[in-house]
């Protein structure tokens, strides 16, 4: 057997991923084990997880395999620090320190890791490699996609020097087309409006996204016409004199502030028309900059398919619009479509890649296992934590639980659902999720406020059964990882009356939109999970059951955290989330627990000032 291990870190979203004779076998984010959100740093907790997933010590790996090339990113940032001199030279002296102590020796720091992993001196060296980014971003994609052959298209910030790349995958084999180069940068340039409308970069594009419905385009023009040259093929350029990201503290300058009328808005200030109008317009230029990519990509390389990864692939929005206007058959996404979907890639690089090991494929199916990748906790475990802290619960089997569930939830209540193995990715799709009635037209500013702690505005996707979801969304095929937007079915939907159509802006959030109110956005879309039977059939029972009762089979699907913290890992961090909050009950697999009965914890409230500041 050939054991391979993917490893990424020191930037943001640090992951491990295993596969062994091309099989995933386990994946997941450090942050989920460390509980430091978007955490950087060496994921050990990852790696000693996706070994004891197989059962298997460091020294039985055959391949560790890193997701960039440190010493081509070293000469893409000295030789951006020296074409910009001498502005940057402070970002230079912070960067220089870090990068002469670990970033540049990655070869000593990965095998100093391991062998602190092994707790012993290793008596095997697996074979270390790198990859380069976006060929990990661009092996996530292709590799474990239902395709033989696609086109490849990979979005995101930067990796050594590419930001846009375009591959062709066939078969076992990548080949990689062209690409646009650092500073001209899709994913950056999201992001500096990302940060100018007061949201955190690397993690707050997800409010950007789900705002911009509330506006109108007013900004397009002044986009198009200063910040970026953009051709009709989908190549672009843009003009760095309003940007600092290249070599400063912060993503836009004064030239920029000047363009739009003011400097960035202050975190945690309010949002006013002039942030959700620019929301508006960064998103529809991104969409417009896809769609144009796309088309030149089908043009130039005759292929059916498109498989898509990079942070800018997890901007369903555009994901949804590539899918019913573009010229592709279908579109898959990886579903750990940034940084820590890195490590998956890397590894899938050396077996296919350098050891040239075949794939079956049918078109139809992917080898992601729904992206159920992460740790199961089974009920004596469970039962172990809750006994420890006094917690008051009911062992039920499924037969007896998921009926009486469905009709907790047709009341309106709110349930923590812990499930399975967690997820790998940024989505919650049925293993550590929040789960609610689509159809109460509270539950959206409920959810929000009283157990997120997050901004009212922001959406909430829908789960729907698998086989259910052409009679409620307008879409024609599945969307098992939550990464696309399409509209509610009309005859679901809830025409505006004449006196909403004045409202602008937020004003609009709580004016019911379709017979599930609390999934549709204000421009009469969902970001749909389909659920399907084979990798989830818990959560596709759950579902049915909760139908019977109303005719309706989708459920809210929210990620099972608060703001500012990672998705819960385990029972314990589950039940915590549950006491901090206002949910109503929580299942940790086949154990139920009402917040009534609960005794008291001792937690105070400071932490949610905390997360207040994310």
């Amino acid at each position: 057997m050939t054991k391979i291990l993917g490893i990424s870190a020191f930037y943001h979203d640090s992951a491990a991923a295993l596969i062994v004779d091309g099989e995933i076998i386990a994946a997941a984010q450090e942050e989920r084990f460390t509980r430091v959100k978007h955490d950087s740093a060496f994921p050990a907790e990852a790696v000693k997880y996706c070994l004891e997933e197989a059962n298997i010590g460091v020294h039985e790996l055959d391949h560790v395999v890193f997701y960039d090339n440190p010493l081509v990113k070293f000469d893409r940032l000295l030789k951006t620090y020296f074409a910009y001199a001498p502005n940057g030279f402070k970002s230079y002296i912070t960067a220089m320190p870090i990068w002469l102590k670990e970033k540049l020796f990655l070869k000593c720091t990965l095998k100093k890791e391991l062998r602190a992993l092994a707790g012993a001196q290793v008596k095997k060296i697996p074979i270390f490699s790198c990859t380069e980014h976006h060929q990990s971003h661009a092996a996530s994609a292709f590799f474990p996609s239902p395709f033989n052959k696609a086109a490849v298209l990979c979005l995101d910030g930067v990796g050594e020097w590419a930001t846009s790349s375009v591959w062709l995958g066939d078969g076992n084999q990548l080949s990689p087309k062209w690409q646009i180069d650092f500073p001209h940068s899709l994913g950056l340039l999201y992001s500096a409006f990302t940060y100018y409308t007061g949201f955190r970069v690397n993690s707050g594009e997800y409010k950007l996204m789900g705002l911009a419905p509330y506006g109108e385009p007013t900004y397009v023009d002044l986009i198009l016409k200063n910040l970026i040259d953009l051709k009709e093929d989908g190549t672009f350029r843009l003009d760095m004199s309003y940007f600092d990201y290249a070599t400063g503290q912060t993503m836009t300058n004064h030239k920029f502030d000047l363009l739009f009328g003011g400097p960035p808005r202050k975190p945690e200030s309010e949002i006013t028309q002039k942030e959700v109008d620019i929301a508006r317009s960064i998103q529809i230029v991104t969409e417009e900059i896809v769609l144009k990519v796309a088309a030149t990509v089908h043009k130039e390389l005759s292929v059916d398919y498109l498989c898509l990864a990079g942070g800018v692939a997890l901007n369903c929005v555009s994901n949804g619009r590539l899918l019913r206007e573009g010229p592709f058959k279908d579109i898959w996404v990886q579903p750990a479509a940034g940084d820590a979907g890195g490590a998956l890639g890397a590894a899938l690089s050396i077996w296919h890649g350098k050891l040239g090991a075949s794939r079956n494929t049918d078109n139809k199916t992917d080898s992601m296992r729904g992206s159920y990748l992460g740790k199961k906790f089974n009920n004596i475990e469970i039962k172990n934590y809750l006994d420890s802290v006094n917690a008051v619960y009911t062992k039920q089997s499924d037969q007896e639980m998921l009926p009486k569930l469905a009709k907790i939830l047709d009341a309106e209540n709110v349930v923590g659902w812990f499930n399975g193995r967690m997820e790998f990715g940024p989505r919650a799709l049925g293993g550590r999720s929040i789960i609610g009635d689509p159809r109460s037209p509270k539950m959206q500013s409920t959810m929000n406020l009283k157990i997120k702690y997050r901004e009212s505005f922001r959406p909430f996707a829908p789960s729907v059964r698998a086989e259910d979801v052409s009679e409620w969304f307008q879409i024609d095929r599945p969307s098992p990882y939550m990464l696309f937007v399409a509209p509610v079915c009309e005859d679901k939907q809830i025409p505006m009356s004449k006196e909403h159509e004045q409202l602008f802006g937020v004003e609009k959030l709580n004016i019911p939109r379709s017979n599930i109110p609390a999934v549709t956005h204000v421009d009469y879309t969902a970001r749909i999970q389909t659920v399907h039977e084979a990798t989830n059939p818990r959560f596709h029972c759950l579902l049915s059951e909760f139908q019977k009762l109303n005719g309706c089979p989708v459920l809210i699907n929210t990620s099972f955290n608060v703001r500012g913290e990672p998705i819960v890992y385990s029972p314990e961090d589950a039940y915590r989330c549950f006491m901090r909050t206002e949910m109503d009950y929580l299942v940790l697999e086949n154990m139920l627990l009402f917040k009534g009965d609960q005794p008291e914890t001792d937690d105070d409230d400071s932490w949610k000032t905390e997360f207040a500041a994310d």
